[in-house]
């Protein structure tokens, strides 16, 4: 795997970096936070903001002392609207986790998205933490290195819809003063020790306690206006440069790579394998594809 092994380079030294916040106090509505990552968020988030709202069509299993919880769809505007009064910034972890047909994705994803970033707006609350995927990225080969702030590859339907939300965070705040603190999360589904998991799976692991720390940037750093950074613990091997993230405060704890590969791996089947592996959105690519390798200028 041609991994870029760049990530001490990121890392700014200690006196450029900001603190880690330690405390949020303020209501945070969190969206998604019965599914997979939004559970693990919220187990890492313990007693670091002073209230959250849950916002799923899904009970959580439990709440916490600080939590409580309305069914709420994002494809409902009404319902999103009234959910989110009384509500100082916004968590969006909502939406199709994977790929989907187009009207899914347009449905949940795209209009969900904007329902929140529209109540947002007439609600007067001013920031943001967007939940968005490195496959809005993935159509990048495994040598090359790759800016937040340069051009998007979405590798599928699922990440197209993804770059929709960060450009609508990027509308909301230059004409209504939203800020957007945006993470293309990495592998954060999948743990390293998963029958399941291959050499990508954990090089690109995020754990849950690095994603708070990245939440917690997102929610309190003065310095948001519409920044994007990657969702990945520590590791020294990357193909996305995170230096924006490493300035903000975030000290990834956890290593991927660190961890034993399972005993008896039995990677799922991929249909044109040879396009998974040579780009960085894996088998993303490689769903519906016709099998010819193109590589953009």
């Amino acid at each position: 795997m041609s991994f870029t092994k760049r990530y001490a380079a990121d890392a700014a030294p200690a006196s450029e970096r900001e603190s880690t916040p330690g405390y949020c106090d303020k209501v945070v509505a969190l969206f998604g936070g019965s599914g997979r990552v939004g559970k693990k968020l919220r187990a890492a988030l313990q007693g670091k903001i002073r209230s959250v709202r849950i916002l799923d069509l899904v009970a959580p299993d439990e709440a916490c002392a600080n939590e409580t919880w309305s069914p709420v769809d994002i494809c409902d505007f009404g319902s999103t609207l009234k959910a989110l009064k009384g509500i100082d910034a916004i968590v969006h972890l909502a939406g199709f986790p994977g790929e989907r047909p187009i009207e899914d994705i347009v449905r949940v994803n795209v209009m969900g998205t904007h329902n929140i970033y529209e109540a947002a707006r007439q609600l007067g609350i001013s920031r943001v933490v967007l939940g968005s995927s490195n496959h809005v990225t993935g159509f990048f080969t495994r040598d090359q290195r790759v800016s937040p702030d340069g051009p998007m590859r979405p590798d599928s339907l699922y990440g197209l819809g993804k770059c929709w939300n960060e450009l609508e965070a990027g509308l909301y705040f230059q004409k209504h003063g939203i800020e957007s603190f945006i993470i293309r999360i990495a592998n954060a589904t999948m743990e390293p020790a998963d029958s399941r998991s291959d050499e990508r799976s954990r090089a690109t692991w995020l754990s849950g306690r690095d994603l708070a720390q990245l939440v917690m940037i997102g929610l309190e750093s003065p310095h948001v206006d519409c920044t994007t950074v990657y969702g990945v613990s520590q590791s020294p091997f990357s193909w996305w440069d995170n230096s924006v993230a490493f300035k903000l405060g975030y000290d990834p704890l956890d290593r991927g790579v660190d961890h034993t590969p399972p005993l008896a791996t039995t990677p799922p089947g991929v249909e044109n394998r040879h396009i998974a592996d040579h780009f960085q959105g894996g088998r993303f690519c490689a769903i519906d594809h016709d099998g010819v390798v193109r590589t953009r200028r």
